[in-house]
């Protein structure tokens, strides 16, 4: 294979021909993936023409709904780590999209607010977004569309109910690991006593 071939990413028919035909009993994870794969950079593609970042897309998704969040919630309602959230809303600052501001009551505190130019781009990137999803739903029946999202939202819970269970258990872990640490402080104690 010519080392241009290797960089040419498959056409939408191949894409389609693997999934249907080579991996049609292929986990649904995998689905979802190449799901998330293809939307994502179709996305990507539409917010480059408005010289928006797609890791900004989804802070700006949220400030579009609680404008004034801490930045502590960004990171939380984003899903993404602090460090992170600070490196892209540094990033926002610069291009002029957030201001971030302490309050008056609380120093450490940092607020984090749109500018008109941050509030302004929601005219002009939502209707991309919705594209997209106007593009990727195309032709299929509302009835299937409302079955796939009751499935993917039964795997979300499915899937946050697996992550609070081990956390559980880790906690458990960790807590009966303090435990035995501190019995045997104590054991070591009695026994110089």
């Amino acid at each position: 294979m010519k080392k241009t071939e290797a960089n040419t990413p498959p056409k939408s028919a191949d894409v389609s021909r693997h999934w249907r035909e080579v991996l049609h009993d292929e986990r649904i994870t995998h689905v979802i993936k190449d799901a998330f794969r293809c939307t994502s950079s179709a996305l990507q593609r539409r917010l480059r023409k408005h010289s928006v970042l797609y890791g900004h897309w989804t802070f700006l998704r949220i400030l579009w709904q609680t404008d004034g969040v801490t930045q502590r919630q960004l990171s939380e309602q984003a899903g993404v780590t602090e460090p992170s959230t600070f490196s892209a809303l540094q990033a926002m600052e610069k291009l002029g999209y957030i201001t971030r501001q302490k309050m008056p009551d609380n120093k450490k505190q940092i607020r984090v607010f749109l500018t008109s130019k941050g509030t302004a781009l929601r005219s002009q990137i939502v209707p991309a977004a919705e594209e997209i999803n106007r593009i990727a739903l195309a032709g299929i029946p509302p009835e299937d569309i409302a079955v796939t999202r009751r499935t993917l939202l039964a795997l979300v819970e499915n899937l946050a109910g697996d992550a609070a269970n081990l956390d559980l258990a880790a906690a458990s872990v960790a807590g009966s690991a303090a435990e035995a640490s501190d019995a045997d402080e104590d054991e070591g104690t009695e026994a110089a006593a």
